[in-house]
């Protein structure tokens, strides 16, 4: 095939962006190197920049201009669904033929592949998830391999444990990678990386070292002149509530507020709602096509923002977004710059305020608790593999990790050849596999660097855009002259005390409901248990209640210090939580009132349960039947749901006292997975408790 070059290349490129962009759009001069080394040079290249530089344009134009030389179509693996929408209609404006394969369009997937080998698509849009597919790897990967014009690893930093969003199916990118014919460009991109995620991601590719020459690094200064950098800092989460209730309409144009969590996104959410703001919720747990729908009006300007968790970041393209607000920070400087790099980009003042809270380090470590599993947890999942697949449910009974950390792990360890992914499950590949404890060891090591580098932020005196830029190995030679620490702070920290009032009752206001368990773990035969399939009618617990969850942002701090086991005296419930208790049921709205109060017997807190159960029943007018009794020691903590009901399966006596018919009340401190209260209900279903109401002081999440 032959190629344009030099003068006349950039000119056909120019016309290229110009049906891109628009009419008198020009490339950037770093734009322009990394277009000729992947067309002209055939090169590897990564190219760091800010949200909104214009990478997609990068791989738009060398697409162009490979498939008019006779190039495959361009192969781009892209990590969200709404990532892959925009670059879908980006390429069209372009008149660049482009399809997608990912989850949510199963039923076309034979329609593109077929397009795709007649040379009807230009660009294919895959997600990393494909790649971990069996039939997608060994059927259709291959002759995409074989017929790839270019290849582009989109948000590149996700393949790096080193960075802030760390995805195991791009592991198996380097085997492709490595299998491309020679000649075929690869073009990895992202906008957050410092100098050693640029390392990482270099080498987890497969690109060559970053530093000799063999892959074309282009980084560009990650300032943006529109953002206006703010902390403000706050007592209480019912002050930060308040503020942001107070502020929001006097944020520029429409943003949106990040929190640390699903129920503090849901939670914050319904109290702007309440306050009058049009405000809706983003999060991992919304319907895909409430998130959709929300976007949408997000980018129509219909809300003045969406609340939403780090699932509202990668691909989300909004040029006018006028704010983005932090309701808790995030544990890294480099996530933290990848939310806020969304806003400011086509406007001239954008703000960006982050109001920290004292919860937010314990949020850190939950999350940081999930990280890659100890040597011994990884070796037993290697040693119960073996030539007959295993489903990644049989795995559990006999792996004691969740499930989302065990699918991880899965990933980790078939990129790396030590297992692999077949229908049915998976299977081992006999390979030897190392565990790299150091590079583990470092990895954490980091991550508690940029939590206390992130703390540094909220109190620095000096320019935040340059606090950011240093950590992102971006150093900046002058200050910003536009955040708080270098001008006169833009936001006031007093908060209006009815405001503040209101949110306070908001976040203070207790009672969420439980859904119930209704299907037995897969493969509990293996674990002595002899259960399966759906919960028999007869043995179901209905939906229970809670005072909150232990991650809320009002009764989450409370609930913990009660809840997490450091008390050494046992003592009773305080009043202000048993008070929360009576609202929680007064407000119940039950078909049917209980005849009377079961406790679960605890091994840790006997005297404040069986408080708790006596309260609650002299309180309610209720008989307290009895407490179901534990036998043996305390179960060990498991991680995963067969190996948790496994553990509590004959933790309690059958109830030795009388069960009258009609509903019972079942009263615990926490909810964890459910199967605590599952097994006590299915107990008392048997003894004749006609329904049993699961209640507890708090719900782990």
């Amino acid at each position: 095939m032959t190629t344009a070059t030099g003068p006349d290349l950039r000119e056909r490129a120019e016309t290229v962006l110009a049906t891109l962009a628009g009419p008198g759009a020009r490339l950037r001069e770093d734009q322009w190197v990394a277009v000729q080394a992947l067309v002209e040079g055939r090169r590897r290249a990564l190219v760091v920049q800010r949200t909104g530089w214009g990478k997609s344009a990068v791989y738009f134009v060398a697409t162009a201009l490979l498939r008019e030389a006779g190039a495959g179509p361009t192969v781009i693996v892209s990590p969200l669904l709404a990532l892959m929408r925009n670059q879908i209609d980006a390429a069209e404006r372009a008149g660049i033929r482009a399809a997608t394969v990912n989850s949510a369009n199963t039923g076309d997937w034979e329609r593109t592949y077929t397009a795709v080998d007649a040379g009807e698509v230009d660009v294919l849009l895959v997600s990393p998830e494909r790649l971990n597919n069996p039939d997608f790897r060994d059927r259709v990967l291959p002759r995409l391999t074989a017929s790839a014009g270019m290849l582009v690893v989109d948000e590149a930093h996700c393949v790096s444990d080193w960075g802030h969003d760390f995805r195991p199916d791009y592991r198996r990118l380097r085997q492709l990678i490595a299998e491309l014919p020679a000649g075929i460009p690869v073009l990895a991109t992202t906008a957050t990386a410092n100098d050693r995620v640029v390392v990482d991601v270099t080498e987890q590719l497969g690109l060559g070292r970053h530093d000799s020459g063999d892959t074309l690094v282009l980084r560009g200064s990650l300032d943006r002149e529109s953002l206006r950098l703010s902390a403000v800092r706050l007592a209480t989460p019912a002050q930060r509530l308040g503020w942001l209730a107070e502020h929001l309409d006097a944020l520029p144009g429409a943003g949106i507020v990040y929190t640390l969590t699903i129920a503090a996104a849901e939670e914050v959410a319904e109290f702007l709602r309440e306050r009058g703001h049009p405000v809706a919720s983003y999060t991992g747990k919304t319907d895909p096509a409430e998130r959709l729908a929300a976007e949408g009006d997000l980018l129509a300007n219909r809300v003045k923002a969406l609340v939403a968790t780090s699932a509202l970041g990668m691909g989300f393209d909004k040029p006018d977004l006028g704010f983005v607000v932090h309701l808790g920070a995030p544990a890294s400087p480099v996530a933290y710059y990848q939310q806020i790099g969304r806003a400011g980009r086509a406007v001239e003042r954008a703000e960006v305020v982050l109001l920290p809270g004292r919860e937010d380090r314990d949020i850190w470590a939950y999350f940081a608790s999930l990280a890659f599993p100890p040597e011994p947890l990884v070796r037993q999942t290697l040693a119960v593999l073996g030539d007959e697949p295993l489903s990644t449910a049989a795995i559990e009974t006999r792996v004691d990790l969740s499930r989302t950390r065990l699918e991880m792990l899965l990933k980790v360890l078939d990129s790396d050849g030590a297992a692999r992914r077949v229908k049915g499950g998976w299977v081992t590949t006999g390979q030897e596999w190392v565990y790299d404890r150091e590079r583990h060891q470092r990895i954490a090591e980091a991550r508690e660097v940029e939590q206390q580098a992130m703390l540094d932020y909220i109190g620095t005196t000096e320019c935040r855009m340059q606090f950011l830029r240093r950590q992102l190995d971006d150093p900046a030679p002058e200050r910003c002259g536009r955040c708080d620490t270098c001008t006169t702070p833009a936001w006031s920290t007093d908060v209006d005390a009815g405001t503040a009032a209101a949110a306070q009752e908001r976040i203070t206001r207790p009672g969420i409901e439980v859904a119930p368990r209704k299907q037995w773990p897969s493969g509990m035969a293996e674990l002595g248990v002899p259960v399966s399939g759906r919960i028999p009618a007869a043995e179901l617990a209905a939906p229970g209640r809670v005072i909150g969850r232990l991650s809320d942002i009002g009764w989450g701090t409370r609930l913990r210090e009660l809840v997490d086991g450091t008390d050494p005296d046992d003592a009773p419930v305080p009043k202000d939580v048993l008070d929360a208790c009576v609202r929680v049921l007064a407000g119940w709205g039950w078909e049917e009132r209980p005849v009377g109060v079961v406790g679960v017997g605890s091994r840790t807190r006997p005297h404040q349960l069986d408080h708790l159960a006596r309260r609650i029943a002299d309180i309610g007018r209720l008989p307290l039947l009895g407490t179901l009794a534990p036998t043996g020691p305390r179960p060990e903590e498991h991680a995963n749901s067969a190996q948790r009901l496994a553990a509590v399966w004959s933790a309690f006596e059958p109830p030795a006292f009388g069960m009258p018919a009609g509903p019972v009340l079942l009263v615990d401190d926490v909810v964890d997975t459910g199967w605590t209260a599952t097994v006590a209900a299915r107990l008392l279903r048997h003894a004749g408790a006609t329904a049993v109401l699961p209640f507890a002081l708090a719900q782990k999440g």
